[in-house]
């Protein structure tokens, strides 16, 4: 549960930065809000079609396939974890200006409401489609059930809804770069937890032949069976009896992140928001001094 309430919260919290730029940025335009949501339920049937698909691309791989499907759900949900996290480290402050440019030349009348619902319908899809593959490696990964994947998930959409409504407002007084950090580091653990579980799969169907002897059992200690242990496996990967590839692939994505977001620049997911807004409120930004 509290993985997917991680993962949803994260994405959905971008979207609501997006929607919440717009909103700020069209003050005073007639029928926005109409659009807006709109765009919102676009951009989520459209996340839905793409969970259709993986549903039924999973069930008719059912069978040999089966561990060759769960490993690519995995290491690609590493791969746009990673992707995800270093490039909205280098982009956030440009796409939040841009975000901006747009709902000015809305509020101006040089462009029309439609693309405001087309910018929304977008940044939801794909928040949406990423949601969808992300929970697709968590469940192909782990023994979470669909039950506690709803709860959380719902819970994070609730969190996030609730943390972009107030940024909005200019209420918070938590420094938005925090936020970000927090779930970077939740979300490069994450990824790692993902890497080796997908090389866990692939040793187990005997197409990693390297480096698969049994490091340590730490059983004894904390079973992966039990809650604890099938949540922190969901969290971080943690396995009772890992293998050395396991523990290297783990390793080396945490490193690679780590690598990638320093490239970047940590700091920019906070300049995201600083770049639309005047003294911490977004409305504020909509209007000249």
């Amino acid at each position: 549960m509290l993985v997917s309430l991680i993962i949803v919260f994260r994405e959905a919290l971008e979207a609501g930065l997006v929607v919440g730029i717009i909103l700020a940025a069209t003050q005073g335009v007639a029928g926005r809000g109409r659009w807006i949501a709109g765009g919102v339920v676009a951009g989520a049937a459209g996340a839905s079609l793409v969970a259709v698909f993986a549903a039924a691309l999973s069930d008719a791989l059912q069978g040999s396939g089966q561990e060759v499907f769960t490993a690519s759900i995995l290491l690609f949900a590493v791969a746009m974890l990673t992707w995800h996290v270093a490039w909205m480290s280098h982009h956030g402050k440009q796409m939040a200006a841009d975000l901006r440019q747009v709902g000015d030349a809305v509020r101006l009348g040089q462009k029309s409401l439609a693309a405001l619902a087309s910018v929304v319908a977008v940044a939801v899809m794909r928040e949406g489609s990423e949601v969808v593959l992300f929970l697709f490696g968590i469940a192909a990964g782990s023994q979470t059930s669909q039950l506690s994947m709803l709860i959380g998930g719902i819970c994070g959409l609730a969190a996030a809804a609730a943390v972009s409504w107030v940024l909005y407002r200019g209420l918070l007084i938590i420094p938005l770069k925090s936020l970000f950090a927090v779930t970077n580091v939740l979300i490069a653990l994450l990824a790692a937890g993902m890497a080796a579980t997908a090389v866990g799969v692939l040793q187990g169907a005997d197409m990693l032949p390297w480096w698969n002897e049994q490091l340590w059992n730490s059983g004894w200690l904390l079973d992966d069976g039990g809650m604890a242990g099938r949540t922190l496996h969901a969290l971080v990967g943690y396995t009772a009896t890992p293998t050395g590839l396991q523990l290297v692939a783990w390793a080396a994505t945490l490193v690679m992140m780590w690598a990638l977001t320093r490239i970047a620049g940590r700091n920019q997911p906070a300049r995201m928001l600083s770049a639309v807004t005047d003294n911490g409120s977004l409305g504020a930004s909509a209007h000249p001094r």
